[in-house]
């Protein structure tokens, strides 16, 4: 039976308040009392800041997540309709409703007990040599890499597999695999000496030993141990983040018989057969290629032993969700807890509105647009759009430091960038999919092969620039630079950020920045690097290209400055390229927005002129409070600065110093000189 606490009735009501949630700028938010020059970000944020508690179930709180609460109240009802729905089998509202009504079976989960890990604890058992590991690790490899962000990403696999755009050959799939196999976030949290996070160590450990005794694990204390030290030294052997953010260390190419020359230790030929990677597939992109070698030597020279124990546990973790409640909650006191400050758990609906969203996004997302985003909008942010083309458009022939010959190849570059908006043009097909409404464990199981086979089923086809990596109903924009190609989800498009009816100040200084930011993406220090036809390949001169790079230091160091802990920094080098992104698209929006008013900037609106109001928009929307082990997550690993940090980026902007008399003595004024400009 599905949980009888989830506000089934409430649903209605509370949707008819979200569904026209007001736009404009929230003046209750702001603190007067603060010069602009000095704070701009609590002056825009700091009443708000001052009377909002972080909920208990959360790490931290802010304009994003208010959206993201709307949206999961939308989806929700979507959803639990879908759950007592009769639609025939395998449709997408069938699919949907049955795989949430099968989470929401919480006494039908307990029931089961460890009878789910039964043949995964005994197929784990069996690996009795070094070809035995190497098959059940090509098994297991999952396209599970975090698309958003694949170049820095740490999967809890021990590779993360990723299929995309030939680097080098554009029109043509390739797979990536990139370094993983961690429990914890990043090759920090192993070997950083930090008090803070030495006691994160310790409580992991203790985590790892209670994960493995609640499977039935003798000794689990003394093989935790174990376990936590093999992990640290692949640790030890993994790229840093800002390593990985360098587009020109990861495009190594490897045959298929490079591997075993260049990473030796593990069964490559084993390995790739039973992953499912065909023979006839000879071409690999190889990221962390030190990293790659270093996990396949500790493949051979760890004890067999060792080995299992950390299968079994990485295999619990990623299946915690669909076990009982006591793996459940131990899950959640480290990852969510200690990780993040979370002080309860989300309430089970919400999980499972997850869980099936990230299972079935294409379908879930089918049937959210329908009712939540209407044509007017989305006209509306395609004309937003081809504005904040047009603005980039004349920035590029407007650069003094530019050659004409570079601005050409810019000018192709952005001419052919598509911009997807709400949805894609296709949606996925779910056919072959089996999911029970009696069976969340298998269900999650089938779900994860079914987009393994998904993603492995674009080798040998032509890539397809259409391809959304996000489902609609995620509050997200992404950059595919590669493929030059952006997708703005839907649920990213509404209030707050964008309202069709309102003042195209505050649309501009919110989503017309967020869209400006995507666009600057195909032009930053990684978008840049792709020519344009897709391939990785400088089409700078030599000059232009030491001119933005030395501005992308600039930015560096300016970050570097920003203290967001006592003991931590914001790393400008691991956030360059979004606080490019960030500069960028502040400027296309406050170009875009001026040639879409046609001289009524100055019209007042709550006392405030419309470069006022861009620029507040701007602040406000990256309104965040967050707990201090959500933040230092945040800053060891993330490519994203602080959010209080970003609002910042109006320091470089000009027009900002005259939209509130910005004054030299003041804390954040910069001098002209001191500007980082770029575009």
């Amino acid at each position: 039976m599905m949980n009888a606490s989830v506000p089934w009735l409430a649903l209605g009501a509370v949707l008819a308040l979200c569904a026209f949630a007001a736009a404009g700028l929230d003046t209750a938010a702001m603190d007067r009392s603060i010069i602009p020059g000095n704070d701009f970000y609590a002056y825009a944020n700091g009443a708000w800041v001052a009377v909002t508690d972080i909920p208990p179930d959360r790490g931290g709180i802010g304009n994003d997540d208010i959206i993201r609460d709307r949206t999961e109240i939308q989806i929700a009802a979507i959803v639990q309709k879908a759950a007592k729905s009769t639609a025939p089998e395998g449709t997408d509202l069938r699919l949907v409703g049955d795989y949430y009504a099968a989470f929401m079976d919480q006494d039908g989960i307990e029931a089961r007990g460890l009878a789910p890990l039964y043949i995964l604890r005994t197929e784990i058992q069996a690996i009795s040599d070094r070809h035995e590991l190497a098959r059940y690790l090509g098994e297991t490899l999952r396209a599970d890499v975090d698309v958003l962000n694949a170049t820095s990403v740490v999967t809890d696999n021990l590779f993360g597999l990723w299929i995309a755009q030939d680097f080098d050959q554009p029109g043509r799939y390739v797979p990536f695999l990139l370094q993983g196999g961690l429990g914890m976030p990043d090759r920090s949290y192993y070997l950083d000496p930090a008090p803070a996070l030495a006691e994160v160590r310790g409580k992991y450990a203790t985590h790892v030993a209670a994960m493995l005794s609640l499977a039935g694990i003798v000794k689990p204390v003394a093989r935790a141990q174990r376990v936590v030290e093999l992990e640290r030294r692949i640790a030890a052997v993994h790229a840093s983040r800002a390593t990985t953010e360098d587009l020109t260390k990861g495009n190594n190419r490897w045959q298929r018989d490079d591997f075993h020359k260049n990473a030796p230790g593990l069964d490559w030929e084993v390995f790739f057969t039973a992953a499912h990677l065909p023979f006839s597939q000879r071409d690999f992109i190889v990221w962390q290629p030190a990293a790659v070698a270093g996990i396949s030597a500790l493949v051979a020279s760890e004890p067999l032993s060792t080995w299992k124990d950390y299968l079994y546990l990485h295999a619990i973790e990623r299946r915690a969700a669909y076990l009982p409640k006591a793996f459940v909650d131990q899950n959640f006191t480290f990852y969510r807890q200690t990780l993040l400050g979370e002080q309860e758990q989300r309430a089970r609906w919400k999980r499972a509105i997850a869980a099936t969203d990230n299972a079935l996004g294409d379908a879930v997302g089918r049937l959210y647009v329908t009712v939540y985003f209407p044509s007017a909008a989305k006209a509306r942010i395609e004309a937003m759009v081809e504005q904040l083309r047009g603005a980039f458009s004349r920035r590029i022939e407007q650069l003094d430091w530019m050659a004409p010959a570079t601005k050409a190849s810019a000018q192709a570059r952005l001419a052919q960038l598509k911009i997807g908006v709400g949805y894609p043009d296709q949606w996925r097909d779910y056919a072959g999919l089996r999911i029970l409404r009696d069976d969340a464990y298998g269900n999650a199981e089938r779900a994860g092969l079914f987009e393994y086979g998904h993603q492995l089923a674009k080798l040998g086809h032509p890539v397809d620039r259409s391809e959304w990596v996000i489902p609609p109903q995620k509050v997200d924009a992404v950059n595919l630079p590669a493929m030059n190609a952006i997708n703005l989800a839907a649920a990213e498009l509404q209030p707050p950020n964008f309202d069709p009816n309102g003042d195209s100040a505050q649309n501009y200084g919110a989503l017309g920045a967020t869209i400006g930011h995507e666009i600057s993406h195909s032009f930053d220090d990684e978008g840049a690097m792709f020519d344009a036809g897709d391939r990785l390949h400088s089409w700078w001169s030599e000059a232009d290209l030491a001119h933005f790079r030395a501005a992308g230091e600039r930015l560096v160091a300016q970050y570097d400055r920003y203290q967001a802990l006592p003991d931590l920094a914001v790393n400008g080098r691991l956030t360059i390229s979004e606080n490019i992104a960030d500069l960028v698209g502040l400027l296309l929006a406050f170009d875009a927005y001026h040639h879409d008013v046609q001289g009524h900037s100055a019209d007042l609106i709550d006392g405030f002129t419309g470069d006022q109001r861009f620029f507040i928009a701007y602040a406000q929307s990256w309104q965040l409070k967050q707990r201090e082990p959500a933040l230092r997550e945040q800053l060891l690993g993330d490519g994203h600065a602080p959010d209080q940090f970003r609002a910042l980026t109006v320091r470089n902007v000009d027009a900002w110093y005259e939209a509130f008399q910005v004054k030299a003595g003041q804390a954040q004024y910069l001098a002209p000189a001191e500007r980082v400009r770029i575009w």
